[in-house]
């Protein structure tokens, strides 16, 4: 894939250009002038603002760009500014202000990136953590009305209540806005598509500041653009219109332990059995630390073993048992070192088993992919450096596509990677002591795994130390489309792209 279009050209260059390296503390610590010289007027834009304003060397400045960030590994780039918004009228004001005062802009959602492009040199962070609520939900019609930072969790259980269900993500945590806008890895991905093919419209400020909806009917270059762009969008995202399914009346989910000695050949059998289990069935096979009660079993593998879960949605105990069973067919089931079979569900209690394997408050690197190689080759290549993890929270995930209609047809929209299976290592760890050890590891486990992928997943990849993979995470095709819309819609370059603001700056 030839990542040397005028988009990443550009945005290389500008990236130069930005990477003075606004640093957090340091002289009189207030963003009183533009990139230009030119004196701003802060006070001014706290005045035409609801939300809170803060610029370098004010108390709240180091909290307010850094609280909410997911990710505890945390770069030195620092804006000049930061706006949290309380309302569209407040965004407009922050984008106004920015483009009369050279100022680029960066947009933070839920700040749950695991490569924090939400940190850039200088400019103008605007974060939407105070617009979180759900607007409006129609029963009947089966569509809802939202703003960005409503966690997967919350608007999960706000529908459920009401008998209705939205592919979010799995993290509990993380918020609708950076999810939608990356193209959206979901629950029951196989029937309901990504989270973001169930956008119907979005309400987003533009670079010009102004106030816009964006559909396949109007504005209808910015809704393909917003859906798959991730932290490249040309707009802030403020309220998500979208499309509901029922809830499934029976989620049951099965899970089987093997030893590392075996998962290759499982997920092997994993790989080409999947073609002949229900799209309603998600499959997934982890490498990660064994449960206490098999360590002992694990322990000439360090610990570490595979885990399969396969997790059917559909509407009745019986369906989701003949959906599950195919998985008891695995020839090494015998081999099995524990396993549960169509355990009921909801989506609260998958929300804590997903949070337990994704905790938070830790340093994190990520490098998730889209693969169509069989998944017994991507667990071959590395279940022995999984035995040599440094941290026992890391996981490497492998999610394995059901169904005869795999690898998926690519929505309308920049989103636009499909595969067999999709996945890689979450690689976590509590202590900055231990950065380097994990980071070692992490960077040799993804070099383990990058002669067999496709692309990246721009929401769960690292763009800021690998910038091609922000090519990568979308085809050619749309790359170029979403970089001729870039030079359109915000000719100026007011908003961030991938490439630029993201050096590190030194030590002062």
């Amino acid at each position: 894939m030839n990542s040397e279009n005028s988009f990443s050209r550009r945005g290389f260059v500008k990236g130069t250009a930005a990477a003075a390296g606004g640093l957090l503390f340091g002289g009189s610590g207030r963003a009183e002038t533009s990139k230009k010289g030119a004196t701003m007027d802060i006070e001014a834009l706290k005045k035409s603002c609801k939300g809170v304003v803060a610029a370098q060397g004010d108390a709240n400045f180091p909290e307010l760009i850094h609280g909410n960030l997911w990710n505890r590994l945390i770069p030195r780039r620092a804006p000049q500014i930061v706006v949290r918004i309380k309302d569209e009228q407040d965004v407009i004001a922050a984008i106004r202000f920015a483009r009369e005062n050279k100022l680029k802009v960066v947009v933070r959602g839920g700040g749950h990136n695991w490569c924090q492009p939400t940190l850039r040199n200088d400019g103008l962070l605007i974060d939407l953590a105070e617009l979180n609520k759900v607007i409006s939900i129609d029963v009947g019609a089966r569509k809802a009305v939202v703003q960005p930072i409503i966690s997967n969790r919350d608007i999960q259980k706000t529908l459920n209540a009401k008998g209705l269900a939205y592919p979010s993500g799995h993290c509990p945590q993380v918020k609708l806005s950076g999810y939608l806008l990356g193209g959206g890895m979901s629950w029951n991905q196989g029937v309901w598509g990504s989270g973001a093919e169930s956008v119907e419209a979005i309400e987003l400020v533009t670079a010009e500041g102004k106030l816009i909806t964006a559909s396949k009917d109007e504005n209808a270059e910015y809704f393909w653009a917003a859906r798959g762009s991730g932290s490249g969008f040309f707009g802030v995202a403020t309220r998500y219109h979208l499309k509901l399914y029922p809830l499934p009346k029976a989620i049951h989910g099965s899970t089987y332990y093997y030893s590392m000695d075996d998962a290759a050949a499982v997920g092997g059998w994993l790989g080409e059995n999947a073609v002949k289990i229900s799209p309603g069935v998600e499959l997934s096979l982890f490498l990660l630390e064994a449960p206490a009660n098999l360590k002992e079993k694990t322990a000439a593998q360090g610990g570490k073993l595979a885990m399969v879960t396969a997790t059917a949605f559909t509407d009745s105990p019986e369906e989701a048992k003949t959906m599950l069973k195919p998985l008891g067919d695995c020839p090494l089931l015998d081999k099995c070192l524990s396993r549960s079979f169509a355990t009921p569900l909801v989506f609260e209690k998958m929300f804590d088993l997903s949070g337990a394997l994704w905790p938070e408050g830790l340093r994190n690197r990520v490098e998730a992919t889209f693969s169509n190689t069989s998944p017994g080759e991507l667990v071959k290549a590395v279940a022995v450096h999984m035995t040599k993890c440094p941290s026992p929270i890391t996981v490497i995930l492998f999610v394995i596509f059901t169904g005869p209609n795999v690898p998926a047809a690519h929505p309308d929209a920049a989103y636009s990677m499909s595969s067999r299976v999709y996945g890689g290592p979450w690689t976590m760890w509590k202590d900055a002591a231990d950065d380097a050890t994990n980071s070692h590891w992490h960077d040799e486990c993804i070099a383990l795994l990058r002669p067999f992928n496709i692309g990246y997943y721009v929401g769960e990849s690292d763009t800021v130390r690998r910038p091609s993979n922000a090519v990568e995470s979308m085809l050619p095709e749309n790359w170029k489309r979403l970089a001729d819309l870039r030079d359109k819609y915000d000719p100026d370059g007011v908003f961030f792209g991938y490439f630029d603001g993201l050096s590190e700056p030194k030590p002062s």
